[in-house]
């Protein structure tokens, strides 16, 4: 009986999965097979399309009654938001002490970035819910973030990155405004609509975000590959890049559960806490890089590639060592913690 439970658990924790790979295999498929002359303005198009669509589902998807409905549980969603754009953000910014030894400035334009990007909503529901935390919350704080971060994540790039992001020159502006922005104020409008064809074809439409993502990736790195980008990277390189995010990604996971605590969240809040407070999302950070960096977006999103497969392998182990906690103390009537059965979600936003 315990062999059949682990085999049933298994994928619900596991860090890799094929998408990951699919990632990997199209990184490099655009070393092996970059785009190049008029396939490189198809692919271009293509993929300045896929972001568009995109951003219009994730506007007809989120639902913005549940997400002010969650609002009753206000400091956990602020504490939230507050590592996402502000704790996260500060230490992207120190990282510039590592130039040039550690980084190179375009790396650690890469790496400023993703400490810009929202927070993940699929994986922190996952891992909450494997860990018995506070789900509920989990759903309403990644919601919160993905919602704040289609506003704030360009505003911040063009804020902080400045040259490396493009700046606030009028055609970048143009540009976010109407692949990101318009796509998804018209997804959240035409939500009573669509809503319910989303909904009936939610596993198709899921390949069709993956199946963008990818064009995308491959376009970006096509054209990193044209430019000769890649000859910056050097193992040693890729090496400290992978360092620095271990301890970026360590020193969000200790902040977000101790200070947690030491605002005096619960062991459920706790938990939603940590695992929406310290992650980034993919899905929303390779899109809004293809816009802001251009020819250099595939340079620009190496390091959120890393830190995004970093953090599924790192946190898939710490929500299995919460499951094993004893069972905790109840907590008082009217909050909304509760832990809830596994979702079957992927983990990989």
């Amino acid at each position: 009986m315990s062999s059949r439970r682990r085999t049933l658990t298994l994928p619900s924790w596991l860090p890799v999965d094929a998408y990951i790979l699919a990632l990997v295999g199209t990184v490099v498929l655009a070393a092996l097979l970059p785009a190049r002359g008029m396939a490189a303005d198809v692919a271009g198009g293509a993929s300045t399309g896929a972001v568009a669509l995109l951003f219009f589902l994730y506007g007809a998807r989120l639902s913005t009654a549940e997400a002010l409905d969650g609002l009753k549980h206000w400091r956990l969603h602020l504490t939230v938001l507050a590592c996402t754009f502000l704790v996260f953000p500060l230490l992207g910014l120190a990282s510039r002490g590592l130039v040039p030894f550690v980084l190179t400035p375009e790396l650690q334009a890469g790496f400023l970035f993703l400490c810009l990007v929202p927070s993940t909503i699929q994986s922190s529901i996952a891992f909450t819910s494997i860990a018995r935390g506070n789900v509920p919350a989990a759903i309403c704080a990644g919601s919160f973030s993905s919602l704040t971060g289609i506003f704030l994540t360009p505003l911040l790039a063009a804020l902080l990155l400045g040259s490396a992001g493009g700046g606030f020159s009028a055609d970048s502006l143009l540009k976010i405004v109407l692949q990101l922005l318009v796509p998804f104020l018209a997804g959240q409008l035409l939500r009573r609509w669509v809503g319910g064809f989303l909904t009936r074809h939610k596993k198709v439409l899921g390949l069709v975000d993956r199946g963008s993502i990818l064009l995308v990736v491959y376009t970006a790195f096509s054209e990193g590959m044209v430019a000769g980008i890649w000859s910056q990277v050097t193992p040693a390189r890729l090496g400290a890049l992978l360092a620095a995010e271990a301890v970026l990604l360590a020193v969000m996971l200790a902040l977000t559960w101790y200070g947690a605590r030491r605002l005096g969240f619960g062991r459920e809040d706790r938990i939603a806490i940590q695992f929406a407070g310290s992650k980034k999302s993919l899905a929303a950070g390779l899109p809004m890089a293809s816009v802001l960096f251009g020819a250099h977006a595939g340079l620009a999103v190496l390091p959120l590639m890393l830190f995004h497969q970093m953090q599924l392998m790192v946190c898939a182990v710490i929500a299995k060592r919460r499951s094993r906690d004893p069972e905790p103390v109840r907590e008082p009537a009217g909050t909304d913690a509760g832990p809830l059965s596994h979702p079957a979600a992927t983990v990989t936003s």
